[in-house]
């Protein structure tokens, strides 16, 4: 009996180890690359691809115009040619008030220059009737140089504290301001138009250069460079924060891949899903120099003739991860 046992219990794990002849194959499997343990080497049936629609492309050779992103503030542009735009480090209420008295300075020096010109006629008048002296009439001509002087004088203080505080917000036509390293204005394309994107989402739109008063921050060792946008449809805010991007002089060489096939991690990090054979895909790193016009200008990460996912590439991505099948 002892030796009978000896026989059934090996027969019996044989025929345990053996595999089932009904199990399907999986869509999907992935493997573990053996220079980085972090990666997966995704084999997708064909199947599978259809299911996932996903179309390839060969990067090829492309330039662009690299871009350089600073932070920016909408601010309003100044009524006068000497004015200072009004942003966020504004006193509203200090603003506000000197608005106010300004107004009525401009009104004041007003009414004095209506009652200068009044004198100055009836001055002129009594001198044709020989019934006034010519010394009264000279005094009144200077009395009224001197009111018009008064109030164009009054009206220029009130252009420099730009348009009332109540209509800010109403502005058609705003500035970006850009706070730029001075270090880095020598690259900058000057006087070329900019892409601002307002910060957490939005349609990004383009600024055209203006000039502006000279401005800067020593402390942080910026200078600020102004730009105007269209606001009719009354999107931005004075105040909000966007990003900026500056075009900088000459263009880059590289390879380019559509915008679509990068994907980004949580991070931050750069990716593209490369085609290694007819079925595998690989998860590369890449490093994006700027997009343009629906491509991507890549520093590194790829070679010349490397085909990459264009449409598909979120999916492939949730595959690899377990969020689809």
């Amino acid at each position: 009996m002892r030796q009978l046992l000896f026989l059934v219990v090996p027969m019996g794990l044989a025929a345990c180890s053996q595999p089932s002849s009904q199990s399907s194959t999986p869509p999907a499997h992935a493997e573990p690359v053996a220079n980085e343990s972090e990666l997966l080497k995704l084999t997708l049936t064909p199947q599978a691809q259809r299911r996932l629609g996903i179309v390839t492309v060969r990067a090829g050779g492309g330039s662009a115009q690299t871009v350089r992103q600073v932070a920016g503030e909408i601010v309003v542009p100044p009524t006068s040619a000497n004015g200072v735009p009004t942003g966020s480090l504004a006193n509203l209420q200090q603003i506000g008030a000197q608005q106010a008295a300004a107004d009525g300075e401009v009104a004041r020096t007003q009414a004095q220059a209506r009652l200068a010109r009044i004198a100055l006629t009836r001055a002129e008048n009594l001198v044709r009737e020989e019934a006034g002296s010519v010394r009264a009439r000279d005094e009144a001509a200077a009395a009224l140089a001197a009111a018009q002087a008064a109030a164009d004088a009054a009206r220029q203080q009130r252009g420099l504290l730009g348009p009332a505080v109540g209509a800010l917000g109403n502005q058609a036509r705003l500035w970006v301001r850009a706070s730029v390293f001075a270090g880095d204005l020598a690259g900058l394309a000057r006087g070329a138009a900019v892409t601002v994107r307002p910060l957490g989402g939005g349609a990004a739109r383009s600024a055209l250069a203006v000039q502006a008063p000279p401005s800067a921050n020593g402390a942080a060792g910026t200078v600020d460079l102004y730009y105007a946008i269209d606001n009719r449809d009354r999107a931005l805010r004075v105040g909000q924060r966007v990003s900026v991007d500056l075009p900088l002089a000459g263009k880059t060489e590289g390879l380019a891949i559509p915008s679509s096939a990068v994907v980004r991690d949580i991070d931050g990090g750069e990716w593209v899903y490369r085609k290694l054979a007819k079925d595998t895909f690989l998860r590369q790193r890449v490093e994006v120099a700027s997009e343009s016009a629906g491509q991507a200008l890549l520093a590194r990460g790829l070679d010349a003739g490397a085909e990459v996912v264009t449409v598909g590439a979120a999916e492939l991505f949730g595959t690899e991860f377990g969020a689809a099948h």
